[in-house]
């Protein structure tokens, strides 16, 4: 197969996967935070070996998941809501 017929519109999209996200996305921003957490208490080695931004990109990962709740959530009561009117 080449990379055209990938692309040129032989073959047609899957369906999008639909699951628990608010769950993922929760999941996801606990194990950011923990890790965040847990390395906190390290704060001088890492400023020492020049490695601060690890927790900075745990900080980073917490705050990104937690505007992530926020938009699922709001995405998954727009659908619902959209499905309600649909219904009747």
């Amino acid at each position: 197969m080449r990379w055209a017929d990938l692309t040129d519109g032989k073959r047609e999209a899957p369906e999008p996967l639909e699951g628990p996200v608010v769950g993922t996305i929760v999941t996801g921003t606990v194990v950011w935070t923990v890790l965040f957490l847990a390395q906190l208490p390290f704060y001088g080695w890492f400023a020492d070996h020049g490695h601060t931004w690890w927790l900075w990109a745990c900080l980073a990962g917490a705050g990104l998941g937690t505007f992530g709740i926020w938009f699922v959530r709001r995405r998954d009561a727009a659908i619902r809501a959209a499905a309600a009117r649909e219904a009747g």
